[in-house]
């Protein structure tokens, strides 16, 4: 495969996860085992502490940090500005969340976030929707650690990563009525044996799909067909999300938590 250049910006992170990038250029990740979220702008990294065991990130137009907490079992906000952190959701269907994970917006404002559980062995992870009228429901269920999720560029299917059965599930998404429709497995995408498999991930701007697979030390890239068509050898064994930097000063950023660090990636392109 491509030898990459991998500048590593910053170290020192308790478990980083969840990088996202905000309106202002600023980017934003999570340290899972810090109780916290660090925001890395100009070289310079400041780290918020808001509690819990803060994972997945996503970052409204206003700036907001929506995160998903698994210690607390709740979707959670952070404003930047006044550095006020709000509980937003806790239940479904009269139910506690199980360990929420990974969280993204679609295009009309719905968030999505994924809630695997203790689901490694059982198929007792879901995933669902926050609307924007204030309804929570389950959009998908049945699953072996649902984890990461992302949207196709053109924001009309989603893609959710099932981590402890080594595959992607893909379905066309229906804004109006938050709802994923015709999912089926799209992707085998190998994780080592036992623990591990595909994490968090991101659309590149040429429409691939950019998987961080625990376990591997690897990025890997999947095309429109659920290929998996190269891979990017990072140091350490467990990245677990990456983020593209939407001014291209950073490119592809990797949050990996064996060594506690973000790497960035300019040359991620064949």
């Amino acid at each position: 495969m491509k030898t990459i250049d991998i500048k590593t910006i910053t170290t020192g992170l308790r478990f980083p996860e969840g990088p996202a990038f905000a309106p202002d250029g600023s980017l934003w990740a999570v340290e899972l085992k810090g109780e916290s979220l660090v925001q890395y702008v100009g070289d310079r990294l400041q780290r918020f502490q808001v509690g819990g065991a803060p994972n997945g990130i996503a970052i409204d137009a206003a700036g907001n940090i929506w995160f998903c907490d698994a210690a607390q079992n709740a979707v959670r906000k952070f404003d930047p500005l006044t550095r006020e952190t709000t509980t937003v959701v806790t239940h479904v269907d009269g139910v506690v969340l199980n360990k929420p994970n990974d969280l993204t917006f679609d295009s009309a404002g719905n968030l999505l976030f994924t809630c695997p559980g203790e689901s490694r062995t059982e198929p007792t992870g879901y995933a669902c929707v926050f609307r924007k009228n204030g309804e929570v429901k389950k959009i998908t269920t049945d699953k072996y650690f649902p984890n990461g999720l992302a949207f196709t560029p053109d924001g009309t299917s989603l893609v959710i990563a099932e981590t402890y059965r080594h595959r992607l599930w893909k379905g066309r998404w229906a804004a109006a009525t938050a709802s994923w429709q015709e999912e089926h497995i799209w992707c085998a995408i190998g994780g080592p044996d036992g623990p591990g498999g595909p994490d968090g991930m991101a659309f590149g701007p040429e429409g691939h799909l950019y998987v961080a697979v625990f376990g591997t030390s690897q990025v890997r890239i999947v095309n429109n067909n659920g290929e998996v068509i190269r891979w990017l050898d990072l140091p350490g064994e467990r990245p677990t999300n990456c983020a593209f930097d939407p001014a291209d000063r950073l490119g592809l950023i990797v949050t990996e938590a064996e060594k506690g660090c973000l790497l960035s990636i300019k040359n991620y392109l064949p």
